[in-house]
């Protein structure tokens, strides 16, 4: 039977009757055996028992179609994709000539291009060589002409001499020898240059040829070029932001390199149907950046396509928002999962998620950057909690403010990353701490707002030195830039950022109350991007801004649309996500 499988069924009817009880048509099938058997069969051969189960063939053959059909859908897509394929290969196999053709035509110009400065520069070598000749001749000619001047007055003042001196008299001889003296004077006071003149023109090769040789043998290269499978391809989208700088991610799965760049089409139209400049930017391992620039909000059309092709899920909807329009925002009024109640500060930890203090509900919340899904939380002890870290081991470092209605719950508590309770610090140094920054040896620089001072303590919570006593008013929070062994601490009060070495020496300080860009009203939340920047969130005007490493205003990234905006932290995705307190939420920006 299985070899009928190879071509159409054959539904012949010989097979309809038992091939035991040949005037018995079969009806019945025993299930155990797995055989149609007739009448006859299920009382002698398969009777109904332990071993033989005949049943009729009406419901076995329904259950079977069933199976049937099922095969036929598991068959259909294997089909379909075998039939793209096939018609692939067989148009890859209709261009392949015409590909051959195009990659003999360029190695044909590309030699003959070689050849072709192998000759020009053949004939400037040539040219070059009989004009150093001539040069070489004329300056040759000189030299004998003035060689053979000198030699013919030598000569003949040698032959006056040696006469006078053979054949003159006493009288001749007293009479010519001045004569003779002043003409040898002469000729042997200026005497022709006799040193040796260039003589000869010779070639040198510039490049030996056995080096030639390897060079020609790497010229050019034949490659076998693979088409790039666009249904193994995707593309991450992330919010965007009028008039700055966007970005996608396209994955090929590792399959497009530079050299196949070509095969990438990107094509982005705005809502009016106006296309929107994109520039593709490999950034490795078959990732790449595509980045643009809109300038209107709405509804973006973004299509790629590879080889013609278009990726998983092309074309896309990208949504472009205002430009103080946060791109994600985080959580909502509550104390369930994924909801926020006084939101102080932020932190990022380890693998990129958003850590939120919530001092409402005395917790640490976890959230992925990307979604804003709620990933996990933990409670904290104390009360007030005003900042969060996360140190070089993933442990969070909150710090608790001295309560209202009094008490010594203010204090520095260290969390694992699993949210466990690994120590609290209490130095007597420390009277109400705000913001905190640790250092990657695991020191820490704490605001502490009764003293108006920072302190950089220990990681037992010893401390080192005071700094910005006299100088602070009012500190709130805290971010280190260690590349350049600096921190950076907004005073709330005194409507400026401080800028201090971690010897406690003032670098500089800027800032100044009032409302234009670039200028500061209660700053709060503070962070540095890698490039030594400082942003900076006000509480009063709620304007995020960014300030050059010398303290310039550069930008206005956003306006934080709800009230009271306290820490901010800095994403690996490139957004600033800012904690609105009485928002009880967090809001991300593009930066």
């Amino acid at each position: 039977m299985a070899s009928k499988m190879q071509g159409s069924a054959d539904f012949d009817e010989r097979f309809l009757t038992c091939p035991e009880h040949e005037d018995q048509a079969l009806t019945f099938y025993c299930e155990p055996c797995q055989t149609l058997v007739c009448v006859a069969c299920t009382v002698v051969d398969h009777p109904r028992g332990d071993r033989h189960n005949p049943v009729e063939i009406g419901a076995v053959a329904e259950r079977k179609k069933w199976d049937l059909q099922g095969l036929l859908e598991n068959i259909q897509p294997r089909g379909r994709e075998v039939e793209a394929a096939l018609c692939d290969v067989k148009m890859e196999i209709s261009e392949l000539p015409t590909s051959a053709n195009a990659a003999i035509a360029q190695a044909t110009a590309y030699f003959d291009q070689l050849m072709a400065l192998l000759r020009d520069r053949k004939e400037e070598v040539v040219e070059e060589i009989g004009s150093r000749c001539r040069e070489v001749g004329k300056c040759l000619e000189t030299q004998k002409e003035a060689i053979e001047f000198e030699l013919a007055g030598l000569t003949s003042a040698f032959e006056f001499c040696k006469q006078a001196w053979e054949h003159g008299s006493d009288v001749h001889v007293i009479e010519v020898e001045g004569q003779a003296r002043q003409r040898v004077e002469e000729l042997l006071t200026a005497p022709t240059d006799l040193t040796a003149r260039p003589s000869q023109v010779v070639f040198s090769e510039g490049t030996a040829v056995a080096e030639f040789r390897d060079d020609v043998a790497r010229a050019g290269r034949v490659d076998v070029k693979v088409k790039v499978d666009a249904s193994k391809c995707s593309v991450e989208i992330k919010p965007a932001v009028v008039g700055i700088s966007n970005i996608c991610l396209l994955d090929t799965n590792g399959q497009i390199s530079s050299e196949l760049k070509d095969d990438v089409t990107v094509t982005l139209n705005d809502p009016s149907g106006q296309a929107v400049p994109t520039k593709l930017e490999e950034k490795g391992k078959g990732l790449w950046e595509i980045s643009y620039k809109p300038r209107v909000k709405g509804s973006h059309r973004l299509e790629v396509k590879v080889n013609g092709r278009s990726v998983a899920g092309s074309p896309y909807d990208i949504r472009v928002q205002r430009f103080h329009t946060p791109v994600l925002t985080i959580g909502r009024e509550g104390c369930g999962e994924g909801e926020l109640d006084d939101p102080t500060d932020v932190a990022v930890d380890m693998d990129g998620n958003i850590a939120v203090l919530e001092a409402g509900n005395k917790r640490v919340q976890i959230f992925d950057a990307k979604t804003g899904q709620s990933l996990r939380c933990f409670s904290v002890d104390g009360y007030h909690h005003f900042g969060i870290d996360i140190d070089s081991n993933g442990q969070f470092v909150v710090t608790s403010r001295v309560p209202f209605f009094g008490g010594d719950t203010q204090g520095i508590r260290v969390y694992s990353p699993d949210g466990k309770l690994t120590k609290t610090l209490k130095p007597d140094c420390l009277r109400d701490p705000r913001g905190v920054a640790v250092l990657q040896d695991g020191r820490m620089v704490v605001a502490d707002w009764r003293q108006e001072s920072c302190l950089l303590l220990q990681p037992d919570g010893s401390l080192i030195r005071e700094i910005g006593k006299g100088q602070l008013q009012n500190p709130w929070f805290i971010a280190v830039d260690e590349s350049r062994d600096l921190f950076f601490v907004t005073d709330y009060e005194a409507d400026k950022v401080f800028v201090f070495d971690l010897e406690g020496k003032l670098k500089f300080k800027f800032g100044k109350r009032r409302e234009n860009e670039g200028e500061l009203q209660c700053p709060t939340g503070i962070t540095v991007d890698p490039a030594g920047n400082i942003i900076v969130v006000n509480l009063t005007n709620r304007r995020v801004q960014v300030f050059g490493p010398n303290g310039t205003y550069l930008r206005t990234v956003a306006k934080v649309r709800r009230g009271n905006p306290e820490g901010i932290a800095l994403t690996p995705d490139g957004n600033i996500a800012v904690a609105c307190m009485n928002g009880h939420c967090v809001d991300l920006y593009k930066y």
